[in-house]
This record gives structure tokens, sequence and C-alpha cells, in this order.
């Protein structure tokens, strides 16, 4: 197993295009191959750690590995998404057909790993309190660009609170780091982040009589609304120079800027990445 994974590895750089830059059919279905074949690979690998771990219950061995697949597994996602959605690269012409099966290949091994991480936590073995600094609450599922946008993507393995170390009604599930590269300037080549999240939370219904309830005695007949959203600074001050302001709050106090409403539904971890390229790229066009 250790030589076909090296071999995906390699092959998986290869790429579908022909010596005039234009799609080769012959080499698009050669690198399918090896991306389904790789794909396989990592989701038979994510059984057998957990297979071992249903027969050990107390393997440390085995909760290493596991941080170390999860490791592994990013050079996979990024090449899955970025090859499927990068706007600079020369994969942009690719068939939307092409691009769907790509996406699909993510969201199952991001669905597989996010089951086998919840599998070790049930056993105590892997930590997912995100103020845990050995903690493993979200893994990282992938990298793409849009123009000047370099998106890393995370997926949370459980509903986390917005602030990691205060009670909020808001919960997070996936988070994008953005970052602006400067093109231009002495700062060329520098990047400038900003983070998004995709969150819930619990509000009344609407088409309920709060007050009613209440009186009632009964709870507030509650709906979960998805939204994503930008972090937002506000404690220390992000342009303070002042080092004091810093060291004084161990942690950042942030709001969250909604930008997006989803509605009831979560969507999946591919879905609600369309969403964010979709929001950016607006946002770029009407800069």
């Amino acid at each position: 197993m250790a030589g076909l994974e090296a071999q995906d590895e390699v092959q998986l750089s290869n790429s579908p295009l022909d010596e005039h830059g234009c799609l080769d059919s012959r080499g698009l279905e050669k690198s399918l191959k090896v991306i389904q074949l790789h794909f396989n690979f990592l989701m038979s690998k994510a059984n057998k750690l957990q297979d071992r771990l249903v027969s050990s219950h107390t393997d440390r061995a085995v909760t290493a590995a596991v941080r170390s697949f999860l490791y592994t597994c990013q050079t996979y996602f990024i090449y899955l998404e970025s090859t499927a959605r990068s706007t600079v690269f020369q994969y942009t012409n690719l068939p939307s057909a092409i691009r769907k099966t790509l996406l699909d290949f993510s969201q199952q091994l991001c669905d597989r790993l996010e089951q086998m991480v919840l599998t070790f936590a049930d056993y105590n073995l892997l930590c997912l309190d995100e103020a845990d600094p050995d903690s493993v609450s979200h893994f990282c599922i992938g990298q793409c660009h849009f123009n000047q946008l370099r998106v890393t993507i995370f997926r949370y393995c459980k509903p986390t609170q917005y602030m990691a170390r205060d009670n909020t009604v808001l919960y997070k599930r996936m988070r994008w780091n953005v970052e602006r590269i400067q093109v231009d300037g002495e700062k060329a080549g520098e990047a400038d982040t900003e983070y998004y999240y995709l969150c819930y939370e619990d509000i009344p219904n609407e088409l309920t009589d709060v007050n009613e309830d209440w009186q009632e005695g009964f709870p507030v007949n509650l709906v979960r609304m998805w939204s994503i959203g930008r972090w937002v600074q506000v404690d220390p001050d992000p342009d303070t120079e002042d080092i004091c302001d810093w060291i004084t709050r161990e942690v950042p106090l942030a709001t969250y800027h909604k930008l997006l409403i989803l509605g009831s539904d979560e969507p999946s971890c591919c879905n609600a990445t369309d969403y964010l390229q979709q929001l950016l790229m607006s946002h770029m066009t009407t800069d």
C-alpha cells in the first residue's frame, strides 16, 4: 500500500492538458482513474484505522496514526478543490461533470474523516474542544484560488461555539481563511487574511407567538438558521500598535458580521464553499 500511495502522489500532479494547453480527453480520463484510485485508497485507510480502534479500544498508536492521516489527506483535498474551483490555474475550462466528480470525492472523504474523528472522540482518544491546544476540533479540507484570493477550507468535526472561550448562541461548522494577496507596490506578495464562517443559531420561529408559549409553560419554538459571515475583531483593536492591548486579552473578542442567510437546512461543505465563492466573486466585481 505504501508503494501505491507514493505512486498516486506523483501521478496526481500530472496535467490532463496537451502540449497546446487544451484539455486532452485521454489525459483527463487517465487522471480521473488515478484520482479515483487515490480516493479508494484513502477511504480504505480510514476504514482500517477505525477497525483497529474497535478491536483495540485504547491503542494510542492508532490515535497518532489518525492525526497523521488527517494531515496526509490535505494534499488530496487541495488537489481536488484547486483543480475544481481555482480561477487562476490551467483547469478553468474543466467540464462541469468533471468538476462535480472531483467535488463529490472531496465531500465523501470529508464526511468519512469527520465520522472517523467523532468515533475516536467517543472513545476519549481525541479531544474536540477547540480551547485545548491538543484538540482535533477541525481539519483542513482543501485550498483554492479566486483571482488574487487564496482560500483555505476547514471543517469542524462538530458544532463549535463561535467564540471558543465564551458562551454564545452561535455555532460554527466551517471556516475559510481568505488571504488577499497583494500584487502591486511595496507589499507585493504579502497577504491580508480575513476569516469567514458557516454558522447556525437557533432563533424563535416568527410564526409562533413567543409570549403565549412562555405563558403556557412551554419552551419557545425555535428554528435553526444557517448563514455565512465574517469574523470582525473588536477587542483588541486590530489596528492598535499598543502591544499591551494584545497581552492583556488572551483571546481576541470578535463579532459575527452576517453576509448571507442560507435557511434552515445545513448545506454540505461543497455547497457552502460554492456560496462563499459566489459571495467573494460578487464583491470582487463591485470593488
